[in-house]
């Protein structure tokens, strides 16, 4: 009978083992600090370049491979946002060179206002003023990044080795909603009573033993915005990926932005802030890794759409109209549109808007959507798709605009329609795109999950 129990347990061991070793996993972490001041992106109202660095900037990449050698690439920027050429060209030159599937590319943006302006046709003509030598070190940046963000995912895969996947969550209350409604309209104001998400779900990648913490990829949706100095730094979560690195030595921490659009870390406004919310979240984090992780299985299956998100309908006549408005932004956004609208014969009348889903055998799904997008989708998604647990990241593969729920939409303001005036696109978005988001969402996973 010993030996029988014995070998009972030597097989429960066995096995164990067999599952963790059909996992893969690589990390790598590049520094994108930029080299020389450089406008910043995300406060429309300053008035000239960065005055030296307070933190680093990264960018990392985690890649994932099951036992049938499917790659999946999550790469975490400390950036204001992924433009659509960035994703087009990084995507285009690791899939040449590591033979890796675009729509297993997923590149995330944590959306610090205290980083470089990243070249961006949608808002460059628009939203920064920039002399001829700002404009050729941002043109300059995006090159440096666009290499480096190729390194990198180079480097991860150069390390794949076998590993534990395992999966666990828990809360941080930094953030707060940000759409305060008021007899004049909603207002960029605290909201204690709008719609939050405080989840903060952790993918924990460990050594086959069990011994070495290896990586931790986090989320949270909230904006990057506790300040506004002149110094380039991360913000929160870039304050929080070094506590946790701190924690644990050899350890890279992964911050992966939510669907934070309507939502501010409070209180805001001065660095000490963004360092005690970059603690706040890293505790939380902390607190994920104490349970017992639930481990994740195979296989690892992706699919990555573009969706065409219509504008509203826009006419010659309407842009001359508001050629006349005395706002500096809302007249070089309408001589850009008049502009398009000479070269094509018309304005876009849509935007390639994309919808991605990763999904880790039966035991978890990361949906990631574009654009800055609000907290309903996450709250949406989460509680229609049900079974596995389920990961909204915004902030994804392209930060074209807001994207407003449908009730956002209809309520209007800042997020509703009211920061397009710091863009070229043409008008808000067109009742219906909340359905046609989602619905994307819903049959990619369902695709997914049958596979």
């Amino acid at each position: 009978m010993r030996w029988l129990l014995v070998l009972s347990v030597l097989v429960v061991s066995t096995t164990s083992l067999a599952d963790d070793a059909d996992w893969k996993a690589g990390v790598a972490t590049v520094t994108i600090t930029p080299s020389q001041p450089m406008w910043m992106a995300g406060y429309a109202g300053r008035t000239k370049p960065s005055e030296g660095t307070l933190s680093e900037l990264h960018a990392k990449a985690l890649v994932v491979e099951d036992s049938a050698g499917s790659r999946a690439v999550i790469v975490t920027t400390d950036l204001i946002s992924i433009p659509r050429p960035l994703r087009q060209q990084v995507a285009k030159a690791v899939a040449e060179k590591h033979k890796l599937d675009p729509k297993g590319l997923l590149l995330n943006c944590s959306h610090t206002h205290c980083g470089p302006v990243v070249k961006d046709d949608l808002e460059m003509s628009v939203m920064y003023q920039l002399e001829p030598e700002q404009r050729q070190r941002v043109e300059s940046y995006f090159i440096e990044l666009r290499d480096k963000l190729i390194a990198v995912i180079g480097s991860a895969i150069d390390d794949l080795q076998p590993a534990k996947v395992s999966f666990s969550h828990a809360r941080c209350s930094v953030a707060m909603n940000r759409r305060l409604p008021t007899k004049d309209g909603v207002q960029n104001s605290p909201y204690p009573d709008g719609p939050v998400d405080h989840s903060v779900p952790v993918l924990r990648i460990e050594s086959l033993d069990g011994k070495t913490l290896r990586a931790v990829a986090f989320g949270y949706a909230c904006h990057n915005t506790s300040t506004g100095i002149m110094q380039i730094n991360a913000d929160y979560a870039g304050f929080a990926q070094t506590e946790i690195e701190k924690a644990h030595p050899g350890t890279t921490a992964l911050f992966v932005m939510g669907c934070g659009g309507d939502q501010n870390p409070y209180p805001r406004g001065q660095i000490e802030w963004a360092m005690t919310h970059g603690k706040t979240l890293a505790t939380a984090v902390e607190a994920a890794l104490l349970p017992v992780p639930k481990p994740i299985r195979g296989p690892l299956m992706f699919d990555l759409q573009e969706i065409d998100l219509p504008f509203e309908p826009v006419t010659r006549d309407e842009l001359l109209e508001r050629r006349k408005h005395k706002d500096g932004y809302e007249q070089r956004r309408t001589e850009s549109l008049l502009a398009e609208l000479e070269k094509n014969g018309k304005v876009r009348e849509s935007y390639p808007y994309p919808v991605q889903v990763l999904q880790f055998g039966s035991d978890l799904t990361l949906v990631t959507l574009g654009g800055e997008i609000v907290i309903d989708y996450s709250l949406r998604l989460k509680r229609e798709l049900g079974g596995n647990p389920i990961w909204v990241a915004g902030y994804s593969n392209d930060v074209m605009a807001y994207i407003p729920s449908e009730r956002v939409l209809k309520e209007g303001g800042y997020e509703g329609a009211g920061a397009m005036r710091y863009t070229n696109l043409p008008s808000p978005w067109r009742p219906g795109i909340e359905e046609r988001i989602v619905g994307t969402v819903r049959a990619m996973t369902e695709r997914l999950r049958t596979k």
